[in-house]
C-alpha cells in the first residue's frame, strides 16, 4: 500500500514540475498573430489558422475540464474528436499548448520563426521534467496529426487551384479593383470552405443591397452620397474629428500600401479577427481566467470568427457590389479619396461588421453582458487605447468605422452587423454557451 502511495505522489510531482498558465497561452496567441502579420495573411485565411490551432488545444484540455468545457466532437462539421490520453505522464495543459503551436506552425508560411519560438520553450520544459515533456509532446503530435487529417478535408487545398475572380468592367454596379494597387479580389472561393458550425455558407444570407441607381431619389444614391459627405467632413476637420480615430483604430487591413513617386512601402497590420482575438486576451487577463477557461474562450471566439468570414465572403462574391471609391471617382469627384485604403474585395456586406457581430455575441455569452474593457490591441501600430462599456458597444463602433473610413455604404454595415450576430447566436447555441 505504501509503495502505491509513493508512486502516486511521484506522478503528482512529475505533473507539477511543468507549470502552464493562461499567460503562456496569451503569449502563444500573440506570437502566432505576429507571424501572420509578417506573412500578410488575408482576414479569411487568418481566421482558419486561429480556429484549427485553438481547437487542437481545446480538445486536449477538455479531457480534464469535464462538463464545463466538453469536447466538440460531433458538434463541429466532420469532426469526430481526438484520441484520448492513455499515458498518466501527459500534462494536459502542456500538450494543449504544444498542439496549438504545432497546428499554427503547419498553417503559416514563416515556419522557421514559429519553430524558433517553440524550440526555446521546449528546451525550458524538457529541462524541468524530461519524462513529462516527452510524454506530452508525443501525445500533442498525435493530436496534431488527427487535426491535420480533419482540416485537410475542408476544401481549402482545392480552392487554391480555382480560377481568380473575373471582373465585369462592363457593369456599372459590379466590383472593380481599387487604388492604389488594383489587386485581384481576395479569396473569391472562400464560401466553398467547410463551415465549422454553420449548416452552409449561405445559412444567414442577408437582405440584398439597394438596387444600383444613380437617380438622386434612389436608396443606393443616398447611401453613396452619405459616404461622400461624411468623408469630406472628416478630412476637412482633419485630426480634430474623432470619426477619423475610430476609422483608423478599426482599420485592421493586413496590407496597406503607400505610394510616393516611384517609391512604395507597406504597413502590415492585424486582421479584424486578430483584433477580436486580442479583445479575448484582454478580458481573459482582466478576469484572471484559468487555463481551461482561457483556451475555451479563444476557441469559441475563433470558431465564430471563422464561420463569420465564410458567411460574409459568400455574400460578397454573390452581390459583387462596387466600392464607394470607384464610383465616386468616376461620377462625382475624381479627387475624392477615402480615409482608409479600400480593401481588395467586393463591398457587400462589411466583413468587419459581420465578424464583430459574431465575436461580440460569443464574448457576451461567455463572459457576461456589460463587461467594460480598455482595448489596447492597436498599441503596436501607434494607435491609442479606446474604452468600451460592452462587447456590443465595441462591435457597433467597429461596424460604423467602415462608413467613417469611406469604404462601405450604410446598409453593408447594418446588415453586416445583423448577419454577424445571427452567426454568433447560432454558433453560441451549438457550442453550448446558450442553454
Amino acid at each position: 500500500m505504501m509503495l502505491f502511495l509513493m508512486l502516486g505522489l511521484t506522478q503528482c510531482k512529475k505533473q507539477e514540475l511543468i507549470e502552464i498558465s493562461a499567460e503562456d497561452y496569451h503569449l502563444a496567441q500573440d506570437e502566432l498573430t505576429a507571424v501572420m502579420v509578417h506573412d500578410i495573411f488575408s482576414p479569411p485565411l487568418a481566421s482558419r489558422v486561429y480556429a484549427y490551432a485553438n481547437i487542437a488545444a481545446y480538445e486536449i484540455m477538455a479531457q480534464e475540464a469535464g462538463n464545463d468545457h466538453a469536447s466538440l466532437a460531433g458538434v463541429l462539421s466532420g469532426f469526430d474528436g481526438v484520441s484520448p490520453i492513455n499515458d498518466s505522464l501527459v500534462n494536459h495543459n502542456l500538450a494543449g499548448l504544444m498542439a496549438y503551436m504545432a497546428v499554427g506552425k503547419n498553417l503559416i508560411f514563416s515556419v522557421d520563426r514559429m519553430s524558433e519560438y517553440m524550440d526555446n520553450l521546449s528546451l525550458k520544459w524538457k529541462a524541468q521534467n524530461p519524462e513529462v515533456f516527452e510524454a506530452s509532446q508525443r501525445y500533442a503530435h498525435q493530436v496534431v496529426s488527427e487535426i491535420k487529417a480533419w482540416y485537410d478535408q475542408d476544401n481549402y487545398k482545392q480552392t487554391r487551384t480555382y480560377p481568380k475572380f473575373s471582373v465585369d468592367y462592363d457593369s456599372p454596379s459590379r466590383w472593380q479593383p481599387t487604388p492604389p494597387d488594383y489587386m485581384d479580389g481576395i479569396e473569391p472561393h472562400w464560401s466553398k470552405i467547410r463551415p465549422f458550425v454553420l449548416n452552409s455558407a449561405s445559412q444567414f444570407q442577408p437582405e440584398p443591397p439597394p438596387s444600383f441607381s444613380m437617380e438622386p431619389e434612389s436608396d443606393f444614391y443616398k447611401e453613396l452620397m452619405e459616404v461622400y459627405r461624411v468623408v469630406k467632413e472628416i478630412q476637412e476637420n482633419d485630426a480634430e474629428d474623432e470619426r477619423r480615430e475610430i476609422a483608423k483604430f478599426w482599420d485592421c487591413n493586413p496590407y496597406v500600401s503607400t505610394h510616393k513617386g516611384h517609391v512604395m512601402f507597406a504597413l502590415k497590420k492585424i486582421s479584424p479577427g486578430a483584433h477580436w482575438i486580442g479583445i479575448t486576451k484582454i478580458v481573459s487577463r482582466n478576469k484572471n481566467t484559468d487555463v481551461s477557461t482561457t483556451v475555451a474562450a479563444y476557441t469559441k471566439v475563433s470558431i465564430a470568427i471563422a464561420d463569420a468570414f465564410i458567411s460574409c465572403w459568400d455574400e460578397k462574391y454573390r452581390s459583387n457590389l462596387i466600392r464607394p471609391e470607384t464610383i465616386i471617382n468616376k461620377v462625382l469627384d475624381e479627387n475624392w479619396y477615402p480615409v482608409l485604403q479600400t480593401p481588395p474585395f467586393p463591398e457587400y456586406t462589411s466583413g468587419h461588421s459581420v465578424v464583430s457581430g459574431a465575436a461580440s455575441i460569443i464574448l457576451t455569452d461567455f463572459f457576461g453582458d456589460n463587461i467594460a474593457f480598455d482595448d489596447d490591441t492597436e498599441l503596436p501600430y501607434d494607435l491609442p487605447i479606446r474604452s468600451y462599456d460592452s462587447f456590443n458597444h465595441a462591435a457597433e463602433e467597429a461596424a460604423v468605422s467602415r462608413l467613417y473610413g469611406g469604404i462601405h455604404y450604410r446598409k453593408a454595415i447594418d446588415e453586416g452587423l445583423k448577419q454577424g450576430r445571427n452567426v454568433g447566436e447560432f454558433v453560441s447555441k451549438k457550442l453550448g454557451l446558450q442553454k
